[in-house]
C-alpha cells in the first residue's frame, strides 16, 4: 500500500538540511531503486522552486510499504529526523487516484 510521509521542519532548518541531505537522499534512492517511490520533495518556505535562504518548511514522501508500521519505522529512521530537521512527522495511508 502507499503511504504519505508528511514532515514539518523546525524553524531555521536550512543548515541542518544541507548537512544531512546526502544521507537523506541515499535512503530515497533506495526506495526508488526498489520501485517503491512515487514522489518525494521538500516544501519551499516561499512561492519559488528555489527558495534560497528562505529554505523549506517540510517534506513530502509518497512510497509503498508493507504496512503503516513499516512506513512509520522508515520515517522514524530518516536522517533528517535523527539530525533534528523535523519538528513533526505524520505517516498516513495514501490512495493514488490520478494520474
Amino acid at each position: 500500500m502507499l503511504y504519505a510521509v508528511i514532515s514539518e521542519d523546525v524553524d531555521n532548518s536550512l543548515s541542518l538540511r544541507k548537512d544531512t541531505r546526502p544521507a537523506h537522499l541515499a535512503r530515497l534512492e533506495q526506495l526508488k531503486e526498489q520501485g517503491r517511490l512515487v514522489l518525494a520533495g521538500p516544501l519551499p518556505a516561499i512561492d519559488s522552486n528555489d527558495p534560497g535562504e528562505a529554505g523549506f518548511t517540510g517534506s513530502l514522501v509518497v512510497a509503498e510499504f508493507d504496512s503503516l508500521t513499516a512506513a512509520q519505522s522508515w520515517a522514524d529512521a530518516d536522517p533528517y529526523s535523527e539530525a533534528g530537521v523535523y519538528r513533526s512527522v505524520v505517516v498516513k495511508p495514501f490512495k493514488k487516484v490520478l494520474p
